[in-house]
């Protein structure tokens, strides 16, 4: 792709949305971050991934945790008082996505990045949502846990995602008026959904001034 594009995708958990992403970038033929923005913030950073992990897209006590288990900075323990804040990691891994954004097309999922990139050219927001029964069957076979714990797991992911999102952004998570497309995932499948999207940003390209 001649042309940068930066692409982000906000997700209900088991919606699909990182498979999506995924194909999505490679229909475009450009990077793609999920995790992977966990280890490149560490490692501009110098914090150990295990912070990270543990306060990834959490609203609060993610970080202050990740201390309490023992975990270094530049590998050294560090005293609780001494830590960075939620937001002062927030502001890491914001920064690792603008650096991101600045040098490379790619596809982000999750962690604010529609908030974060938003005065970026060419970014566009995207947020996957799907039927709870669709949900719950991805949540089992991938987790290979019963539909009761998928249940459990789909409510509690979904709620501090939007915990997190709603903290950093002040605006609500999933809310179709908070991205340039929202997109219901059973309608037209993972593969159809990735064809809409993918025309979508086609179609942003051709007209430039159309967001």
């Amino acid at each position: 792709m001649e042309e940068k594009i930066i692409l982000t995708i906000g997700r209900q958990f088991g919606s699909g949305g990182r498979i999506i992403g995924k194909k999505l970038a490679e229909a475009f033929g450009i990077s793609y971050y999920d995790k992977e923005l966990i280890a490149l913030a560490a490692r501009e950073s110098g914090l150990c991934t295990e912070v990270f992990e543990k306060a990834d897209e959490k609203a609060s006590d993610g970080l202050a945790h990740a201390f309490t288990m023992g975990f270094s900075y530049m590998g050294m323990y560090t005293p609780y008082a001494d830590i960075l804040s939620n937001e002062g990691l927030f502001k890491i891994q914001s920064d690792s996505m603008r650096k991101l954004a600045e040098t490379e097309s790619c596809v982000i999922v999750g962690r604010c990045a529609d908030y974060i990139l938003r005065n970026e050219p060419n970014c566009i927001s995207f947020f996957i949502h799907d039927k709870m029964e669709s949900r719950i069957q991805r949540i089992v076979e991938r987790q290979q846990v019963t539909v009761e714990q998928a249940k459990e797991l789909m409510a509690k992911t979904d709620k501090s995602r939007a915990a997190y999102y709603d903290y950093y952004t002040n605006k609500t998570w999933g809310m179709s008026c908070s991205y340039n497309l929202s997109v219901d995932a059973s309608v037209l499948g993972i593969d159809g959904t990735v064809e809409l999207l993918k025309t979508f940003v086609e179609s942003k390209l051709r007209n430039p001034q159309a967001l």
